[in-house]
């Protein structure tokens, strides 16, 4: 299981397959998979049957997993996709630091 440098919430854009160039917020990590579920993309459908929470059932659109190689947090201050830097902070704790512009992203 490899560290991974995404979380919950962040802001990211993916950088190869059907859904290139296009931006979203991280629903879910999944480590052991080295995958992320990013709202909006990578949607198939799936057929769903009739249960209390969806009485009409039906075809629904659902967000799979997409490998986390493919791609990248964009920075909050600069607003650009860049690579993590970790370091220490001053109360000893990891930071996530943007490598174009510096800032903190935690």
């Amino acid at each position: 299981m490899a560290v991974l440098h995404y979380k919950k919430g962040d802001e990211v854009v993916v950088l190869s397959g059907k859904d290139k160039g296009r931006h979203g917020k991280i629903q879910k990590v999944l480590p052991k998979d080295n995958a992320v579920v990013i709202e909006g993309i990578n949607l198939a459908k799936k057929h769903a049957k009739p249960t209390k929470a969806n009485p009409q059932g039906g075809v629904i659109d659902k967000s799979l997993p997409m490998d986390i190689s493919k791609v990248m947090v964009i920075c909050s201050g600069c607003n650009k996709p860049t690579r993590i830097r970790r370091d220490r902070a001053v109360d000893g704790a990891l930071v996530r630091i943007c490598r174009h512009c510096g800032r903190t992203l935690d």
